[in-house]
């Protein structure tokens, strides 16, 4: 077993009712040994450790995951676990993909997506200053253009997440029901657990092509940041309180002032509020127990005043509810720094096309409607856990490449000029300059 040091070892393993089970592989001499539970969770390897390629699809990441085990000496105390086939693999060069993500991970590149973001948004938000007077000329023109430049801000963030990342999104669906997505008006119930999740609602927006014109039901003092708060006030999102006796008029004259919208909209709820943590879990279940509603495991206790008024409003403009449950393989914990990061993630996300007809007009009766569907919603969860997929029928709607150019154009734009500036500044000797540098090249690192 000495020269079994000299190598890394790799296994493909996957769950059968949640027991271990090997796959074998068609290679010479494999060397048994024992592979420990721990080792088989989380996130699938570095691809570029050595490597065995199995018979079949195993990046899909789906029911399972990739483990390594490099430099390993003392096999021994490995035995009492669950078995599994290795095969022995020489050290190996980096890959090109490697490579791009080493890049992807460098403090110089997120500096320039934050610059580009940063530059670009200001001039919007100038320019959308200006278009307010088109508002008392022509409404309707206003809007349209301001469609466009918010989608100008927004499909920035879509890009990092769908180009930069990589992040695939399955849908799983009615296929009955897809034909109609993006050709509607509709009012999004997504669950919100994941740091992600509004990126991966905005995400599903831009693949049916409403991302500019869609619009959220957010916090009041979004709108006064810079860029994102301000691109929203001037496609009029709706912006609350989180104080019924406040909200009740002010939401409501918001959302009636939608129904001559000239563009097609998702409207997104996140009917819990706010995130999802465990604490904010047992206190919302403190409370559910308190007015005798049934616990929840996955969600927090919705919101239902804000959904209400919302349907109420909308009601014969809005043609359906879109009920959407999102989730990640392989326990992935994603994160906005993982994203500008370069991190793949593998997300799975539940549609239900509800035609609004079906919800209740009377407000306790949508209230009850409400606590019904995050009953449903738990339960998908429930599933998902267990089985690993959602019902329905999985689709990947195809990857739109705007914003990818929207990204490209502004970076265009606006970095020439910036790299002129740094190469002149460079170019000037000065010691401050000089030590400006260095100190942004060791907070990268």
């Amino acid at each position: 077993m000495g020269g079994v040091s000299l190598f890394s070892f790799q296994c493909w393993l996957t769950y059968s009712s949640y027991k271990l089970v090997a796959i074998s592989a068609p290679q010479p001499a494999p060397f048994q040994f024992l592979v420990p539970k721990p080792m088989c969770q989380g996130p699938p390897a570095r691809r570029y450790v050595p490597f065995v390629r199995f018979p079949g699809d195993f990046t899909s990441g789906r029911g399972g995951c990739l483990c390594t085990l490099s430099w390993v000496a003392d096999l021994g105390s490995l035995w009492k676990y669950s078995p599994a086939s290795i095969y022995l693999s020489e050290s190996t060069q980096p890959r090109a993909m490697d490579l791009l993500g080493l890049l992807k991970s460098q403090f110089l590149c997120h500096l320039v997506f934050c610059y580009v973001f940063i530059a670009s948004g200001l001039i919007i938000n100038t320019v959308q200053l200006f278009t307010l007077l088109l508002w008392p000329i022509n409404k309707q023109l206003f809007r349209r253009i301001n469609c466009r430049l918010s989608y100008c801000v927004s499909s920035q963030l879509v890009m990092l997440l769908e180009w930069w990342s990589g992040t695939e999104c399955i849908i799983h669906t009615d296929p009955r029901a897809y034909p109609k997505y993006g050709k509607e008006n509709a009012i999004v119930v997504l669950n919100h657990k994941f740091e992600i999740d509004f990126l991966c609602g905005w995400s599903l927006a831009e693949r049916f092509g409403v991302l500019g014109g869609s619009k959220v039901l957010a916090k009041k003092e979004l709108a006064y940041v810079p860029i994102i708060g301000w691109m929203w006030y001037f496609t009029e999102m709706v912006f609350c309180t989180r104080k019924w006796e406040q909200d009740r008029k002010t939401v409501s004259q918001s959302l009636l002032h939608l129904r001559d919208y000239p563009e097609k909209y998702f409207f997104l709820i996140h009917c819990e509020g706010t995130r999802f943590t465990e604490k904010k879990h047992q206190i919302s279940m403190q409370v559910a127990r308190a007015k005798g509603l049934p616990s929840l495991k996955y969600h927090l206790l919705p919101r239902t005043k804000g959904f209400a008024v919302t349907v109420r409003s909308l009601r014969n403009v809005v043609s359906a509810v879109y009920d959407c449950t999102l989730n990640f393989r392989n326990n992935e914990n994603p994160t906005l720094l993982g994203v500008l990061n370069g991190k793949k993630y593998h997300a799975d996300l539940y549609v239900r096309r509800i035609p609004l007809e079906e919800v209740p007009e009377d407000e306790d009766e949508c209230s009850a409607w409400l606590h019904k569907l995050y009953q449903e919603k738990d339960a998908f969860q429930e599933e998902y856990y267990r089985t690993g997929t959602f019902p329905e029928t999985p689709m990947v709607p195809p990857r739109r490449p705007w914003t990818l150019i929207n990204w490209l154009f502004w970076a265009s734009l606006l970095l020439y000029p910036f790299f002129r500036f740094l190469t002149n500044m460079i170019s000037s000797g000065s010691s401050l300059t000089l030590a400006s540098f260095v100190l942004v090249f060791f907070v990268g690192k």
